[in-house]
């Protein structure tokens, strides 16, 4: 590649290499920062290093990954070269750490540009010595020809700076203007990168370029017009003109100076009458909403927000045309946005003052629409100034000032009723109907093509694709069922094959995937787990937890069943047992009584899928078989035999009295000597071959007494009556599930959503459904994990789950070119529950029942809006959320209000 001075570069492609190379995230400076430190500066010297990446040595075991082939032999580097992804960064760090005692008091430094700047000649010398001093120390080599010394004005990183402040490169300039007009996005893309490195020296910049921008958003077809090339050749002018702003002194107050239109937010920083800096940015969608105080308003915070290293701590003053503004600081009615903006705004310290439009010319970049008026209503400029904000049609004559009504109108059919003329299929209907043999297709008046009552919508898909989405997406519609839509849309409009486009419209809209509930049976057929070969050779387990604390000190068990013969372990623990105590306990309780199990089958507690758990368990020989997440029926005979634990464990309190632990070997027993219907028997007599001797059941020590071999083989015969019983219930409860579920395949590959549960954590007052979404993604699916379970790709925000799903937890997404997928940043719980949080507490008051006062507050919860705030109980959300309630302040705030439920 041809350098600047005609010399060549040698340039290797690296991109293989920068692959796999670990990326070093040492931040560059930004370039304003630099620019901001050169207030005051006077003289000026610049050194550019010679090939500067050259200048620093490679790792001897690295010098191989350097390595390319050419015609004349094998090379490798033994300096940094250049394209390396990690070069840029490393020079920087170097840089920055040999200057670090003299960065920002007179060195600059940007790669291997080097800038040393004074305030006088005599401070220069000794600079511009301490400099050159460190590079002969580090041997750190400069090109002369690139070098300039003592200078009053010099050029670096495209910018001209002087005593008088900092301007643009005319060579830069030159470049522009030499650009030719854009024949593709790419090339627009690259011209507005160049132009944007100049925007802050640019008045209005976002106003001017909104026609290229417009180009470069997804979607739209690349269409040079006139707006377009005018919009080009004004920032090419624009550049040639561009001021030379000031430094910003830090030691001196700042002015900003702000307008808002409905074309986007402009704002100018001013320091002693001169423009340290011009900033501007189109609108956002949904802030073309805005009304025009809170448009104004946004743009205080827009440009407080960019030029909060200048004002913050400092006192200034923030000039706007918006008379209202001033006295927002006194309203009490406010929006939500407003109170979310005025508390920004606390954190300064400024004075906001009124400046008349047509006195603010410094920031009417996005200044609105002119109006004309003859010679003789100069006077009733002002009036016509307060009506524009109201969207009337204005007009003026030389006595009075009409105010035309806001027309509405709808261009649909019209545009309907054009490409009609284009629709091969609807231009011979309009042939059949004018020589008589139309049948139901009609000619109307208006001369649009109807099927009998109904519009008849040509096959342009902009146009069918505009009805559907103001069927199903507008605010009139919100997004109803196919069949709803469809009986909608059929009173009104006609197309071949109708009902089919709609539900395919409606099945693949990305808010329905993710928002409605499904109403089929679930997905997943049932997967019986193999039946064990002998007793306590496969076992699982879970825990039964938050249960009262006995004087022992436990609140929890850990169940434990053999799934062979249904017999089950309850042990007493506390929650807090660290795993060697379980560990221990795990031993001296199931291995020394039945040995050491060849699988265990349980959920994903922590407590199981720990590092420890698993060494102990490899070091026993045991396989753990943990359940997919979120889909507690995998182990479903552990969460059985809860079940009927908890109900022995409520009856035997509530029968006997006392603490729960004392009662537990009890319960054992009598759930182990109680039929079970899978196994026909009870566990007790499926695990030592015969009943066990109760009051009810009493028999002799030598009462049917077996001996030698027919042991072995009573035993093994009893064995495999289990397993037959076993096999006969599995079958029936997979028939019978089936007959409620639906199997359901993915690929690799695909990409599916993960259904989530909206939780609270508070029991609500006058409570309204959360809107949180049922489904998050998509997420693309990695791999096939056993017959109905799949391991997706999650992001790194929800790396706190397990990655493998059970069918009936996944949905599939159903992809359609329009979709824009966001990342769903919500706090997703590991048991698949989205918790929501208040965020504040918006109003209280006191309802009356039965005698009693029931303090109430109005809570906003997070990711809601507003209007859909909920009364919560105030006992219950200082319980839960204390920091809601501010001492003090709360009780100030807020007055009471009564009323009568």
């Amino acid at each position: 590649v041809k350098k600047k001075d005609g010399s060549m570069r040698l340039c290797i492609e690296d991109r293989q290499l920068n692959k796999v190379t670990i990326k070093n995230k040492y931040p560059l400076p930004r370039i304003d920062d630099l620019m901001d430190q050169l207030v005051g500066a006077c003289v000026f010297s610049k050194i550019d290093l010679r090939s500067g990446y050259h200048q620093i040595r490679v790792k001897e075991e690295d010098i191989p990954k350097t390595a390319f082939r050419t015609r004349y032999g094998h090379y490798e580097y033994l300096v940094m070269p250049f394209g390396v992804t990690n070069a840029p960064a490393i020079f920087m760090d170097y840089m920055n750490r040999i200057f670090h005692p003299y960065l920002d008091k007179f060195v600059v430094v940007f790669i291997d540009d080097i800038l040393i700047y004074s305030k006088t000649k005599e401070e220069h010398e000794e600079h511009l010595k301490v400099v050159l001093e460190i590079l002969r120390e580090k041997q750190l080599y400069a090109k002369f020809s690139k070098c300039d010394f003592r200078l009053e004005k010099v050029s670096f990183l495209g910018h001209v700076i002087s005593k008088g402040g900092i301007g643009v490169d005319p060579s830069k300039v030159e470049a522009v203007l030499k650009w030719e007009s854009p024949e593709s996005v790419s090339e627009i893309r690259s011209f507005l990168g160049l132009a944007g490195y100049y925007r802050r020296f640019i008045e209005g910049f976002s106003k001017i370029a909104l026609p290229l921008t417009e180009l470069t958003r997804k979607g739209v077809p690349f269409v040079w017009n006139s707006r377009c090339e005018t919009s080009f050749q004004n920032l090419k002018e624009k550049l040639t003109r561009a001021p030379v702003l000031v430094l910003p002194d830090l030691n001196k107050s700042f002015v900003v100076y702000c307008d808002a239109s409905k074309m986007g937010l402009g704002g100018v920083l001013m320091q002693e009458g001169k423009v340290v800096v011009y900033a501007s940015r189109q609108l956002k969608i949904h802030e073309r909403n805005y009304p025009t105080h809170d448009l104004e308003l946004a743009t205080v915070v827009f440009v407080l927000k960019i030029w909060r290293h200048y004002l913050y701590g400092s006192k200034f003053e923030v000039f706007s045309d918006h008379k209202n503004l001033k006295y927002l600081f006194d309203q009490k009615e406010l929006n939500m946005r407003q109170r979310r903006w005025l508390e920004f705004l606390k954190d300064y310290d400024f004075e906001l003052s009124y400046h008349p439009g047509k006195a603010n010319v410094v920031a009417d970049a996005l200044s609105r629409k002119s109006l004309h008026i003859s010679s003789l209503m100069i006077r009733e400029m002002d009036l016509l100034a307060q009506f524009r904000d109201l969207s009337l049609a204005c007009e003026t004559t030389s006595s009075s000032i009409r105010l035309g009504m806001i027309r509405v109108s709808n261009d649909m059919l019209k545009e309907i009723r054009d490409a009609q003329l284009e629709d091969s299929f609807l231009v011979a209907r309009r042939e059949a109907i004018e020589g008589g043999s139309g049948g139901e297709f009609v000619l109307g008046s208006d001369g649009v093509v109807r099927f009998g009552d109904r519009v008849c919508v040509p096959s342009e898909a902009t146009l069918r694709r505009l009805i559907l989405e103001e069927g199903h997406k507008s605010k009139l519609s919100f997004h109803p069922g196919s069949t709803k839509m469809y009986q909608d849309l059929k009173k009104m409009f006609w197309w071949p094959r109708m009902k089919r486009d709609i539900e395919e419209f409606a099945s693949a809209c990305l808010v329905c995937q993710k928002a409605k509930v499904e109403h089929q049976k679930p997905s997943g057929l049932l997967q019986p787990l193999s039946i064990p070969e002998w007793k306590w050779d496969s076992i699982s387990m879970d825990f039964v937890v938050a249960l009262p604390r006995t004087v022992g000190g436990h609140d929890s068990i850990w169940v434990i069943v053999d799934r062979l013969t249904k017999c089950a372990h309850f042990l007493p623990i506390n929650i807090k047992y660290s795993l060697e105590k379980l560990a221990k306990l795990y031993i001296s309780e199931i291995v020394r009584l039945h040995g050491v199990p060849s699988s265990i089958v349980s959920d994903r507690d922590p407590r199981f899928t720990s590092r420890f758990w698993e060494s102990l368990q490899q070091a026993l020989g045991t396989q753990l078989r943990l359940s997919s997440a979120y889909h507690p029926q995998t182990d479903g005979q552990t969460e059985r035999t809860i079940q009927s634990l908890e109900d022995l464990l409520r009856a035997c309190v509530l029968d006997q009295g006392g603490s729960w632990d004392s009662f537990l070997p009890l319960i054992e027993f009598t759930y182990n000597n109680s039929f079970h219907s899978s196994i026909g028997m009870a566990p007790y007599e499926a695990l030592y071959g015969r009943r066990c001797r109760t009051p009810l059941c009493w028999c002799e020590p030598g009462d049917n007494l077996v001996l030698g071999p027919e042991v072995v083989q009573q035993t093994t015969e009893k064995v495999k009556l289990i397993q037959d019983r076993m096999r006969t219930a599995q079958g029936r409860q997979k028939s019978y599930a089936d007959k409620r579920r639906k199997d359901l395949e993915f690929k690799e590959g695909d990409h599916v959503f993960l259904k989530v549960t909206p939780w609270t954590g508070v029991g609500r007052a006058l409570k309204s459904k959360k809107l949180t979404p049922r489904f998050i993604g998509p997420y693309q699916i990695l791999k096939r994990v056993g017959t109905v379970a799949y391991q997706i790709a999650l992001p790194p925000h929800l790396s706190n789950l397990h990655n493998v799903f059970h069918v009936s937890q996944l949905r599939k997404y159903i992809h359609d070119p329009s979709h824009v997928i966001e990342s769903d940043h919500l706090e997703v719980k590991e048991n698949l529950t989205v918790e929501t949080i208040p965020v504040r507490v918006e109003d209280r008051m006191v309802k009356q029942l039965r005698g009693k006062e029931i303090p109430l507050v109005k809570v906003i919860w997070g990711g809601a809006t507003p209007e859909n705030a909920t009364w919560e109980l105030e006992e219950k959300m200082k319980d839960s959320y204390p920091e809601l309630f501010a001492s003090g302040k709360f009780e100030d705030e807020f007055s009471f209000r009564r009323g009568e439920l």
